[in-house]
């Protein structure tokens, strides 16, 4: 046999290597993907690895000194402190597995970085560790927060006053962001959205840097927080407590003029022209974005319908096997009811002493639109009607910042303008007992946020025995002021034109003593026991996955 006889000729084999060839550059993208990719997860896993070893150290001495001081605390006063502070209903399978995470001393890491606030969302945090406490003794809590101008002692002091909630202090601490204005939206001017969630990155490896926790829970709203987390440490559960998602497709919708909702919001009509359309483009791609990286949490929980519609719609569809083994789920935000029921009286004695007084519980942040409520209650006086005789508007929340304390100026100027200053209490930093005083002898709550996520100071004028006039939108439209037994609880109003109106029936009504039992008997839904039951179910998902 000749030498020729065992070789490929030429042309043959010069079609095969330009087959292979190009088949190698139809790939190569897909390839270039897979292989960044696993670089991406890599270079995670190495920094993740890092900060470990670099805050071990941190971890032993916090775990020790936490555990002696707990220790020091149960001698003192072991049977106040054994009893859970919340008693609600368990099934067997609930009360098998709390029974076999009973000794869990892990850590719970809380993403809180206004941690010290006093609004709704602080209000889910603390009622959150203090669920945590009661059915896990020997976890330790640790709030990531950036409040550095408050101590350990300042904060939870401020806890008890603002919302009542007493909680553990040995198994709780403090650990100080130093980056927290990367998250603040004043440091963003232009692409907002993108640069606050990017900058929640920076800020959850600032957390990371101080102390990599055994569970971590965002209760803020900074879904790219977790998204790193789970790039560095894929073992660490996550969990996110949404309380408004980042970016919504009405968000999207209200940038067209034309649309439904296109006057609703701060951003309302604002997709016009060439660069209403680059904001266009630019939303939709951040809510790309957005929906995958919420898809990689473990645990999500949504506070409202509307919330949970919403979050559904962006996270679902890339959360694959986690839909059917941990679905998105609403828990209701805690709200004092119980405490309401029996520091409120609603009754026909109690009647007598109500006022025509309307009151607005929220933070001065521009959503909370007091704007309009001040505007809606100067057209509501000008009608001279019987029951705008004698009405006052006060005005109650928290002030957060510097944008706060000018905003509740700017509104003070604009009470002035519209000449109803004697009509109009402001009442910023209220304690929990003067806020009880108020919902005493008021008449009527107020909301007017558009497509408020949920809106805990509704469901505490409820409970309270106030005829509520809401904004016809989000969770004060869909979850709190709905009828019972086909009987309303209260208005829903728009515009200001609305609102008065609303104002005007409220304090109209024939036999408004009806109205307010049924408010608060519809408040039942809400309450802190229910709360604890929803949150401690998730949470032994969480430790279950930690394990």
């Amino acid at each position: 046999m000749s030498d020729n006889s065992s070789t490929m000729p030429p042309g043959n084999l010069s079609s095969h290597s330009t087959s292979s060839i190009m088949l190698l550059l139809c790939l190569s993208p897909v390839l270039f993907l897979l292989t960044g990719n696993l670089l991406f997860k890599l270079l995670g896993r190495i920094l993740g690895w890092s900060l470990r070893k670099k805050t071990d150290g941190r971890r032993s001495q916090l775990i020790t000194a936490m555990t002696e001081q707990d220790h020091k605390a149960r001698e003192a006063n072991s049977q106040s402190i054994s009893v859970p502070k919340l008693v609600f209903d368990v099934d067997e399978k609930l009360e098998s597995t709390l029974k076999a995470q009973r000794s869990w001393s892990g850590i719970v890491g809380f993403f809180h970085p206004f941690c010290n606030a006093g609004g709704g969302g602080e209000r889910v945090l603390w009622a959150a560790i203090r669920a945590t406490q009661d059915r896990w003794p020997n976890a330790k809590c640790v709030v990531y927060t950036g409040d550095h101008e408050v101590t350990k002692d300042d904060i939870l002091r401020r806890v008890k006053t603002r919302f009542n909630i007493e909680l553990h202090a040995p198994t709780i601490t403090f650990l100080y962001l130093s980056k927290r204005n990367w998250v603040l939206a004043s440091s963003w001017p232009r692409f907002t959205l993108l640069g606050q969630s990017l900058g929640s990155i920076v800020l959850a490896w600032d957390a990371f840097s101080l102390l990599v926790p055994d569970v971590f829970v965002d209760t803020m709203g900074y879904a790219f927080a977790l998204g790193f987390c789970k790039l560095l440490f894929p073992a660490v559960p996550t969990s996110a407590y949404v309380h408004y998602p980042t970016i919504s497709t009405d968000m999207l919708d209200s940038l067209d003029p034309d649309s439904a909702v296109g006057s609703q919001g701060v951003n309302a009509g604002k997709g016009v022209g060439a660069q209403g359309t680059a904001k266009k483009i630019y939303w939709h791609l951040f809510a790309r974005l957005y929906s995958w990286v919420g898809s990689s949490i473990d645990i999500v929980m949504t506070n409202s319908s509307w919330t949970q519609a919403h979050v559904t719609s962006l996270w679902a569809s890339g959360r694959g096997k986690k839909n059917k083994t941990d679905p998105i789920v609403t828990v209701y935000p805690p709200v004092a009811v119980k405490e309401m029921e029996q520091e409120v009286e609603v009754s026909e004695e109690s009647e007598k002493k109500r006022q025509p007084v309307l009151v607005y519980i929220a933070q001065f942040r521009p959503e909370k639109n007091h704007q309009l409520i001040i505007q809606s209650f100067a057209k509501f006086l000008k009608t001279g009607s019987e029951a705008s005789k004698n009405a006052k508007l006060v005005l109650i929340g928290s002030v957060r910042d510097d944008g706060d304390s000018k905003r509740v100026y700017q509104l003070r100027l604009l009470v002035n303008e519209l000449g109803i200053k004697n009509q109009v209490d402001f009442q910023p930093e209220v304690a929990w007992p003067d806020i009880l005083e108020w919902l005493r002898k008021a008449s009527v709550g107020v909301n007017g946020m558009w497509n408020e996520h949920f809106g805990i100071g509704v469901v505490e004028y409820q409970a309270a025995g106030l005829i509520s006039v809401v904004h016809d939108s989000g969770g004060p439209k869909l979850d709190i002021v709905i009828p019972v037994d086909g009987e309303p609880t209260g208005f829903h109003a728009s515009t200001v034109e609305e609102f008065a109106d609303g104002f005007e029936k409220a304090l109209s009504l024939p036999n408004p003593l009806a109205v307010r039992l049924r408010a608060r008997q519809s408040a039942k839904r809400f309450t802190e026991e229910e709360f604890a039951k929803k949150w401690t179910i998730q949470l032994a998902r969480l430790i279950d996955l930690a394990a």
